[in-house]
Order: structure tokens, then sequence, then C-alpha cells
């Protein structure tokens, strides 16, 4: 996305009276800017500093007040109480399916520690698209980071810094974190970049540390990746060496390092073997406990965990939430259904969307052949909410 565009706003006015017809109109373009052949040239209106969007030379005088034209983005409502994006950029922002992968970038080497890592830059995208500059951001889930880094980013590959609150029970992954954020400002610094800004993030359980927000914080966004239960812990354990062989989680760190957030937390462990253990033995966020929670459990916990999440986001605000699927003895279980409907039953928000980012960069592997059909899993859910409270 663009940076912010509120003080670049280019009206672009110079050269409307160029070439004006007869009858007055302005930016009539089978009159203005053609070529030998009589058809619009959309170059030559961009070199006399008309303002030319998808091949149109737009006319900037038609504008509504509360329209305003940003050049190279489009035309920007400000009645958008969304986020900061443009009428153009709103349009490609609503494909509910995000096909992108991401380089190992951002000390990738350092966070694939951590076995649910998120892109920093996927994270900022949905952090522009459900956010405004200014706003404050919580990730209850936060591990290494990549809510918290995508706030960042945003400062300087957005539309504007975002704050952001990051709560975390495992402090090697904050310390991480920590490292990953001077690295990284270092070698912007030596690029003659400016740094990332350090973002806010709190040891402890989220539970406890969400009743300690302070009640003047309000949360205009959150944003996280849920951590799984621990799914037949004995089991991994006891055939831990035939699981990290097989690795066959879609979104499990890639030793080759050829795709950014390889194990990114509540989406990634997707798959498992065909005799039905589990593909990794890693909790999501290094959010583990002692015993083994059943699915029902997990739901429960987490279906309690956002209603009071909820309550700490502002009325109309979103819960942007990453949940993948998984199979697992020889079942597939829909676990971005399951959650979505958990959560929208027990907290005040109402389901907006599923979103799918789909990572077209993924390896594929031979799984089940040639006895039955295991997938591959290339893609995540994530699952956007919005608040149902009044002001």
């Amino acid at each position: 996305m663009a940076d912010d565009g509120g003080d670049d706003a280019t009206h672009a006015e110079s050269g409307n009276d160029a070439g004006t017809a007869d009858d007055g109109d302005r930016h009539r373009q089978s009159r203005l800017f053609t070529d030998d052949d009589g058809t619009f040239d959309a170059d030559r209106a961009r070199d006399e500093s008309l303002p030319v969007e998808d091949g149109e030379v737009v006319d900037t005088d038609d504008l509504a007040e509360h329209q305003t034209y940003l050049e190279g983005r489009g035309i920007y409502d400000e009645r958008n109480a969304v986020n900061d994006l443009t009428g153009k950029e709103w349009k490609f922002a609503t494909k509910s399916v995000i096909p992108e992968g991401y380089p190992p970038a951002v000390q990738h080497e350092l966070r694939s520690e951590h076995g649910g890592q998120k892109p920093p830059r996927l994270c900022a995208e949905l952090i522009g698209r459900f956010s405004k500059a200014g706003d404050t951001v919580l990730d209850p889930f936060a591990g290494v980071g990549g809510t918290l880094l995508g706030a960042s980013f945003c400062e300087h590959e957005g539309t504007g810094l975002r704050r952001a609150i990051g709560f975390e029970r495992t402090a090697r992954w904050i310390e991480i974190y920590e490292e990953v954020l001077e690295r990284e400002n270092e070698e912007r610094r030596a690029r003659g970049e400016p740094p990332l800004a350090t973002q806010d993030v709190r040891h402890g359980d989220c539970a406890d540390l969400i009743e300690d927000l302070d009640e003047d914080t309000e949360i205009d966004l959150l944003l996280t990746d849920v951590p799984y239960w621990n799914m037949d812990e004995l089991e991994q354990t006891r055939n831990e060496h035939e699981t990290r062989a097989s690795k066959l989680g879609a979104f499990d760190p890639d030793p080759g390092g050829d795709g950014d957030e390889g194990g990114d937390g509540g989406g990634g462990r997707a798959a498992t073997e065909p005799d039905g253990d589990s593909a990794d033995d890693t909790a999501e966020n290094g959010d583990t406990d002692d015993t083994t929670q059943t699915k029902a459990e997990w739901l429960a916990d987490m279906a309690g965990k956002f209603a009071r999440f909820a309550t700490a986001v502002k009325p109309g605000g979103y819960l942007v939430v990453f949940i993948g699927d998984m199979y697992r003895e020889q079942s597939y279980e829909f676990l971005s259904a399951d959650l979505a409907r958990a959560i929208d039953d027990a907290a005040p928000v109402t389901l907006k969307a599923d979103l799918v980012w789909y990572d077209p960069t993924k390896d594929l592997h031979v799984y089940g052949y040639p006895f039955s059909f295991v997938p591959s899993m290339v893609h995540q859910h994530v699952l956007v909410f919005r608040t149902d409270r009044n002001e």
C-alpha cells in the first residue's frame, strides 16, 4: 500500500483548461489527448499533469467535498471510518483470496526458531485493511511479533504508523522479537532507511494482561494467530523422530529457506502422516500446557478468551484471526469453521468474512500415494469479525 496520502493529496488542477472543448467541459478525453489514431493517449495526459486512473482522466471538478484525489492511489473518501484506503485500493482489498508468498526476510532465520510466525508484511497488509493511521492494534498471542513488526512497517510501507500491543507468555519469543527489531534496524540504518518503531510487548498470560489494560486504552483492531490445542501430546512425543523427519505441515519451516514464515501460528500445522500421528508436536505460539486439551476444550478456551478480548475492541472495530484447517487420523478437521462458530456464538461480534491466504510458493509433497488422498495444505484462513457493541 502507498504511504499516507493526507499531505500528498494532489488535485492535479494544472492543465485543466488546456484543449478545453467549446462546450466548456473539462477533461473530455476524446478531445484532449489523443494519439495519431484518435484514441486516448494516457501517457500524454500524464505528461500534461492530468490525473489519470485506469486509462481515464479524473475530472477533479466533479469530486464531492468529501472526496480527494490522491496521485497514483485514486479517490479517497473522507467518510471512510474503516481504513485509509482509496476506493481503488478498497476494491482490491475486498478480494477473498490473498495469493502471495513472502520471501525469507525480516530476520527470518532468527524468527524461524518459533514454529508459528506470520509474515510481518502480510500483517501490515491486513492492518492497513482494517485500521487507520494512529490506531492501536492488539495481538494477544504475539509470538515473535509478526503483528508488532507489521504495525511498524505500516509507517514506511503503508498508510501510517500504528501503535501495537502484544501479549506473550513465552519469554524467549519476546527476546527474539527484540533481537529481530534491533538487527533489522541496524540493517535499515546501514541502507539509509528510517528505523522501525519499537512496539509494546508484555510478558504474561493474555487472560491476565487483558485485565491490566488501561481503561483509557481503546483497541481499534485485534490481529492474531491463535494457538492450537495440544493434541495427542504423548503420542507426538513417542513418535517425535518420525514426525520431525516427515514435516507434513504445509506451513512448517522450510529448511531450504525459500519461503517466509514457514510454520505460521494457528494456521500452519495442517496435515498429518497417514498413520494418524500429528505433523508437529509444538503448540503454535509457544503456548503450551502441561495437559492435553480435547478440541472441544480448546474451542471453549478460545471462545472464552475472545469474548473478553472483544470487549476491549472499540465499537465497530475488527478482530482478524489466522487459523488453518488440519488433516489428522485420516480425517479433515475444519478448524476454521469450528473456531468461527465458537467465537461468533460466545463473543459480542459478527463474522464478516473468511479470507484465504494462499501461498503459491509452497512446495508440494506426495502424501498418501498411492493408497489414500491426503491434502497438501497451502492455504490458511483469516477470519474477520466485527464488534457488535454500540458507542
